[in-house]
């Protein structure tokens, strides 16, 4: 398997039968159900959202540009831009970014789900699949996740991988119009050689998270 691009699925496991979660790069055709998950979820997101620091580079305008962008960037092997689907729907996003090679061989991780799809375990699996592809096909070793302390329910998706804090970060990144404090965590492809889906799958419950970090 390639590192990209490429597409991923899991079942979601007990309590949902027969549904499944796909991951595969986010593509112009995405644009409307991209705009309507985002305008129906205005207040649930923009509370994490990334926002441009003054004096930053500008954030995309159009769907268009973040898509090229994006793409631009996992040619270059920095980005990986996966959407997510549950049974075929358009649910949301989850970003590899800030991919370093050399001797860091790191990323980080940001994600935003459309709350219709909450309370599925829709985003620890999602999350689950990319970290377990990061540390294969893409060869990585470290993975992080930074999280603002209020954000109680992405809190619970690194508790339920299993994923250890490692610090506080103050004033971290530019949330919602300002710098905001965030909790990091971290995983390395030694703590979890099962691998992560494997892992949420001994102990498995159903809460859910929104964040973003893109």
């Amino acid at each position: 398997m390639t590192a990209w691009p490429v597409r991923l699925t899991a079942e979601l496991g007990p309590g949902f039968p027969g549904s499944r979660v796909t991951l595969r790069p986010l593509a112009y055709a995405d644009a409307s159900d991209w705009r309507d998950a985002r305008k129906r979820n205005a207040a649930w997101l923009i509370p994490w959202d990334a926002t441009v620091p003054p004096g930053g580079d500008a954030r995309p305008t159009t769907f268009r540009t973040l898509v090229w962008r994006l793409h631009r960037q996992a040619r270059r092997g920095t980005t990986y831009p996966f959407v997510v689907e549950v049974d075929g729907r358009f649910a949301g996003q989850v970003t590899v970014n800030n991919v370093v090679r050399g001797s860091a061989q790191f990323a980080s991780i940001g994600y935003w789900l459309d709350r219709d799809f909450a309370g599925r375990g829709v985003m620890p699996h999602a999350v689950a699949m990319v970290i377990d592809h990061c540390f294969g096909a893409a060869r990585l070793h470290r993975i992080e996740i930074a999280i603002r302390p209020e954000n109680s329910n992405s809190l619970r998706v690194v508790e339920k991988l299993g994923i250890r804090e490692i610090g506080y970060a103050p004033k971290f990144l530019h949330i919602d119009g300002d710098w905001r404090d965030h909790r990091i965590y971290a995983i390395t492809r030694e703590e979890c050689p099962e691998g992560l889906l494997a892992r949420l799958a001994t102990g498995i419950d159903h809460g859910e998270s929104h964040e973003s970090h893109e």
